[in-house]
């Protein structure tokens, strides 16, 4: 959708003498967040009242709508349930009426990011997602899963409605949900026993300053937003704000638990500004909804050609994604070295979008749930002594061994030149590694899968990967 042809979408001042209206967010087969004040909106004529009616508990409350028309009702929801409601809402004084019906009360996430958010289980053209007609098939024993598809789209100013209304999940419906957000809901409806409701809010191609206000994009010494608007051949993806105004904004405030991101493949070759601007946008998101600090759990981006296999800038964008975990609070990123396989090096959608979603579902359930016991924490480098030409390497979250009995591949060491080599592996124990390299005389660094496409080969005993690491500052 090209940016000028956008008419962008009217404002709530323009909506105000108009017919009771709400978001298109807020539709039948919706899910509320459960045991909380849920936060519903709209519009109706300036000064007159409106009334929300809730069928869980029979109770009405009112609001008297602003001269701008709009009109804000919070509604106390109960536990979670697989129980449809229905929602009333209507004008005092005219004959308008909302009727939001078959609606679940149970746990609401944002899904945002780029294409590998927004991929469809029926996968993209050439690149099939792992298990789609399975999942489609069967996805109509998941009655309480719901999903709301936001479209692609852009605008620089900001937005009060956008297309996208709940979808049940039905094999006539699945094909079209996000693929990594409907793996999550599935493994967190099988965790939790509940509704789950997800919301996919993801452009293709969109860089993290596509996701910051105006005002905030506007500080960003690499980027012109004013010369921005006035190049018509720039494509929408790579413009800046535009997804916050077009896709973000007209959503904001709606009751959730938490976030999903899957981003950062636009930012390679950004890593040494991409852990304070990703920590810059959470902290944003988190005020304009309201609710604390909600989670933010994100993935690392995928192993692929990156202009160069062999190149390091995709390595030293997952290493910023791991020291924006770092300062960010209340958030976590899950490795994904692993899910990939040796043919799609230049498939920068990789197919295997279950464990990914598995890996945040785990991640929720202990950190959000308070679940006791999930496995979700992967191995990470702690230490290194050495030797010569032999390094002993110390991790957490190892206890019990490193992938016994096989061998490890990925390693690779370097002495004072700065050349890196293979490393073998000669022996594992409990949290620590052993390995050698006979073409380095005293090795100064060891890196693991620090490559743009490597695939991870080492795990701990509850099957997650170690996260890529180096042991040196030399950025390439």
């Amino acid at each position: 959708m090209r940016l000028s042809s956008l008419i962008l979408l009217s404002s709530l001042a323009t909506l105000s003498a108009q017919a009771l209206t709400m978001p298109n967010i807020f539709s039948s087969n919706a899910v509320l967040q459960q045991q909380s004040d849920a936060r519903l909106w709209g519009t109706a004529t300036p000064g007159a009242t409106v009334e929300v009616t809730t069928s869980w508990d029979g109770k009405t409350r009112q609001a008297v709508a602003e001269p701008s028309g709009r009109w804000d009702i919070t509604v106390a929801t109960p536990e979670a349930s697989f129980t449809p409601y229905n929602i009333k809402v209507a004008e005092i004084g005219s004959n308008d009426t909302i009727a939001l019906d078959n609606v679940l009360i149970g746990e609401v996430w944002l899904c945002s990011g780029q294409s590998n958010m927004e991929m469809p289980l029926r996968g993209f053209w050439t690149q099939p997602i792992e298990g789609a007609a399975q999942t489609i098939a069967y996805s109509g024993c998941y009655p309480g899963i719901r999903v709301a598809m936001i479209p692609k789209t852009v605008a620089y100013t900001p937005q009060d409605d956008v297309e996208g209304t709940w979808m049940e999940s039905t094999p006539a419906n699945a094909a079209s949900f996000t693929a990594l957000g409907y793996h999550f809901a599935q493994s967190l409806t099988r965790l939790l026993n509940v509704p789950v409701g997800i919301i996919c809010n993801a452009y293709g191609g969109s860089k993290v300053e596509g996701w910051v206000p105006n005002e905030v994009a506007e500080t960003y010494p690499d980027f012109n937003l004013a010369a921005e608007q006035a190049d018509a051949s720039k494509p929408d993806y790579e413009r800046i704000a535009v997804m916050y105004n077009a896709m973000l904004h007209p959503i904001m405030g709606y009751t959730i638990k938490g976030m999903l991101w899957n981003q950062g493949e636009s930012q390679v070759g950004k890593h040494d500004v991409h852990a304070e601007r990703l920590a810059q946008m959470v902290d944003i998101w988190r005020q304009d909804w309201g609710q604390g600090e909600l989670p933010f759990y994100f993935v690392e981006i995928p192993g692929w050609n990156y202009g160069n296999p062999e190149g390091t800038d995709a390595a030293l964008l997952r290493e910023s994604q791991h020291k924006a975990a770092e300062i960010i609070p209340n958030s976590a990123v899950v490795s994904a070295i692993d899910l990939i396989y040796p043919y799609e090096l230049e498939d920068i959608h990789a197919s295997r979008k279950q464990e990914i979603g598995e890996r945040l579902a785990f991640t929720a359930a202990s950190l959000t749930y308070g679940i006791p016991g999930i496995p979700y924490q992967s191995p990470t480098f702690r230490s290194m002594e050495v030797n010569g030409n032999q390094a002993q390497l110390f991790f957490d979250n190892a206890d019990g061994g490193l992938t016994p009995n096989d061998v490890l591949l990925g390693f690779e060491a370097a002495g004072a030149d700065r050349v890196f080599h293979p490393a073998q592996v000669t022996e594992t124990w409990d949290c620590n590694i052993m390995l050698s390299c006979p073409d380095v005389d005293e090795i100064q660094s060891v890196r693991y899968c620090f490559k743009n496409f490597a695939i991870g080969s080492v795990y701990n005993m509850m099957g997650m990967p170690l996260v890529p690491f180096r042991t040196d500052d030399w950025d390439k």
